[in-house]
């Protein structure tokens, strides 16, 4: 990057340099399982670097007449402060301040494409270095032009607030920029010491806060374009249904219909308004093909461990045998879980004159604008995603298939099309987390140790077969990477350790929901080894530290469970008890220590102490709200959620028979304690979602004496 190159236009263009590394390098170790279990080991806890397109002259920094700085974001923001972290991240570098730096989701006409997707909690962990450097090589490229300006030498500038000062003269860094249309793109500068941080590490006001108080239109959902009509499309509702045959007549005759549109395999009506669309949708006359009506007991039958294709996913020393004297054996399930997000999934898309505007919520522009080019036969530059943001994710958008139906739409009336699913369809229609089953088997020794640990788990496609990943990557991997997130026995001093996935794919779609298969798999895990510590007559923690090694992440992973512990009692007291958990994900360990009782029949969480270690937090109360948001979210999925199959159909289909976490469920405390066990930020988003529903489950066995094995738990 030593050799200077001439740039053109007032923004920042991108340097290359930016590594792009994808899950398809896995198949390099196919050959050999030993080698490729240890890929699968590292993917648990290795963050990976920003996979955008950042070898091409891509758009990031404006710098604005009123010396404000727009950041054009490769991230979208669906509620998890992504904003916020990256505007300190940049001011950092660019010494302006965090008020100055407004962050918008970038467009895919500004050339800034993540070539992945907003997931997997590593927004802020993976812009963290290639942020910095551009930031950097920015404010150098400011003092330049004023360097210019000023007539004096640049080492003789400093900057500060986005003003250039030096040979006391000074000028704003607009002043700077102004009238200058090509530069010089210099070597990228020595980045700054942690300890000179200004806003990394500070509680910052969010930078989208205001937005939200006062309901400016944010939202794909508030998304309008001038002319635009609205639509409506036909879903089957029964798992597996095709259509059989349409008859559009009445429909195309009910009040301020425009068009009746069918396309392949689906019918949508076009509209003056929504409630029209809707009207006439339910005059359609839909025959489908039902080929069988499934039952929840059928799926169930289908996901056993032990059923479809098997791979080893962690194995050291030997297998336990089932029918040995003193192997212990359970049996854990969760059941189908839909994201229930509050905006349902649609797009605003315009067809005209050989190009497509679409503005949406979306977790995957790049693929987005991969799949409307191909389903119109336009070139990707001819397409333009612009992300809003979003109503919750949670995963659920990372299917964004909906566009090309819009699309489409617009492509056959010649207008924008506003096109959103109805609350029924959203639930019918998810992209669900898929139920799980997991077979526990561990053997003590004579001291009460753990000799022997496994995990046997099944499960329905998390990314194998999802947008992201086609069917063709599970002859790659071998495995299904997202049901195995969480999955590997993290107590490595177990002298014999394993765990094996059962992967099968059930006729309805599965796919990433938050965590992944982190919740189950921690469930399962964790409350297993609290009930062998119970066998063993020893202390959870004290237990738990025993078989984790100082090697990788085991140091970090202590940390936080010593320091749970420090909150932890064992016993009842008052009627109350405690339950503790531990899961290392994305390389962020957490222990979490819940105290409960039962009231009226219920479960009542009184309390959740939360240790973290995310390495550097780049702003604490983010950090803090993120695990907030995930141990509620978790706790509801633990306690409360599940999908079931009635009548061949997908059920419920509307909040209230969705049960759900309340206000009333929510623990009066939520403490939650950060420890900087790594210096760079690691992945927060899901991370603490793990332990949980296992410390729920823990403290309950304690208070009751009964072990809880299936999700949703709750009282007999």
């Amino acid at each position: 990057m030593s050799e200077k190159k001439k740039l053109s236009r007032r923004k920042f263009l991108v340097r290359g340099g930016i590594g792009t590394i994808g899950v398809v390098a896995l198949g390099t170790y196919v050959f050999r399982n030993p080698m490729r279990r240890k890929v699968y080991e590292l993917s648990e806890t290795v963050v990976p670097p920003y996979s955008g397109a950042g070898t091409e002259a891509n758009l990031w920094f404006e710098v604005t007449k009123d010396n404000q700085v727009v950041l054009y974001s490769p991230k979208v923001e669906m509620g998890q402060g992504v904003f916020t972290g990256i505007a300190q991240i940049a001011a950092e570098e660019l010494d302006v301040a965090v008020e100055q730096i407004q962050v918008v989701a970038a467009a895919t006409s500004t050339g800034v494409i993540d070539g992945l997707s907003t997931g997997g909690s590593l927004s802020i962990a993976s812009l963290w270095q290639p942020l910095r450097e551009m930031a950097a090589t920015l404010r150098e490229m400011v003092k330049g032009e004023a360097a210019k300006k000023m007539g004096v030498g640049t080492s003789s500038l400093t900057t500060s607030n986005g003003v250039v000062s030096g040979g006391g003269k000074e000028m704003t860094f607009a002043e700077a920029l102004e009238g200058v249309v090509e530069w010089n793109l210099p070597d990228t500068p020595e980045l700054r010491p942690n300890r000179q941080y200004k806003f990394v590490g500070k509680p910052v006001k969010r930078v989208d806060l205001m937005p939200k108080i006062i309901g400016d239109p944010i939202f794909g959902m508030d998304a309008e374009m001038p002319g635009m009509l609205h639509a409506c499309i036909i879903r089957k509702e029964h798992i597996g249904a095709t259509l059989k045959s349409v008859d559009t007549s009445k429909a195309e005759q009910m009040p301020g219909v425009v068009k009746v549109v069918k396309i392949d395999d689906w019918v949508g009506v076009v509209a003056k308004s929504f409630p029209q669309a809707l009207a006439a949708k339910n005059k359609l006359d839909i025959e489908w093909d039902i080929p069988k009506k499934w039952t929840e007991a059928e799926i169930k039958d289908m996901l056993q461990v032990g059923k479809g294709n098997e791979m080893i996913t962690q194995k050291t020393g030997s297998a336990l045998d089932p029918e040995e004297e003193g192997v212990v054996s359970i049996e854990f399930t969760s059941p189908i879980g839909a994201h229930a997000q509050i905006e349902p999934n649609g797009a605003v898309a315009e067809v005209k004159d050989g190009k497509a505007t679409i503005i949406m919520s979306t977790q995957v522009v790049a693929l987005t604008r991969q799949q409307v080019a191909e389903a119109l036969d336009l070139s990707e530059e001819d397409v333009n995603i612009i992300p809003t943001y979003l109503g919750g994710g949670f995963g659920r958008r990372l299917d964004t298939r909906h566009a090309i139906e819009a699309a489409r739409l617009s492509q056959a009336v010649g207008k924008p099309v506003k096109y959103f699913f109805t609350r029924k369809e959203e639930f019918q229609h998810d992209q669900f987390r898929p139920p799980t089953h997991h077979v526990m088997r561990g053997k003590l020794n004579e001291d009460g140790l753990l000799e022997g640990l496994e995990h046997h788990y099944a499960s329905g496609d998390v990314v194998i077969n999802a947008p992201l990943f086609p069917a063709a990557m599970n002859t790659v991997l071998g495995t299904d990477l997202g049901a195995m997130r969480g999955g590997n026995i993290q107590y490595d001093k177990v002298p014999s350790h394993r765990a094996v996935q059962w992967h099968t794919t059930l006729p309805f779609a599965t796919s990433s929901w938050r965590s992944l298969g982190l919740l189950a798999n921690t469930f399962a895990i964790e409350s297993f080894v609290d009930e062998m510590a119970i066998k063993a007559g020893k202390d959870p923690v004290a237990f738990r530290l025993a078989h984790i090694s100082n090697e990788g992440n085991g140091k970090r992973l202590k940390a936080v469970i010593e320091k749970a512990g420090e909150f932890y009692k064992d016993g009842v007291t008052n009627g109350r008890a405690m339950g503790i958990a531990t899961s290392i994900d994305a390389g962020s360990p957490c222990a979490q220590v819940v105290e409960l009782s039962i009231e009226n029949g219920e479960i009542k969480v009184h309390k959740v102490t939360c240790v973290f270690d995310c390495g550097i937090a780049v702003n604490p109360d983010q950090v803090k709200a993120q695990c907030e948001g995930s141990i509620i979210m978790g706790m509801s999925a633990a306690m409360h959620e599940k999908m079931t199959i009635k009548d061949g159909k997908l059920f419920p289909t509307i909040y209230g028979p969705y049960r759900m976490a309340l206000m009333r469920h929510a623990p009066k405390e939520i403490d939650v304690i950060l420890i900087e066990g790594a210096d760079k930020p690691l992945p927060v988003g899901e991370p603490p979602l793990g332990p949980i529903g296992a410390a729920v489950g823990n403290a309950l066995r304690r208070l009751t004496g009964q072990r809880l094995t299936d999700l949703p738990m709750g009282l007999a």
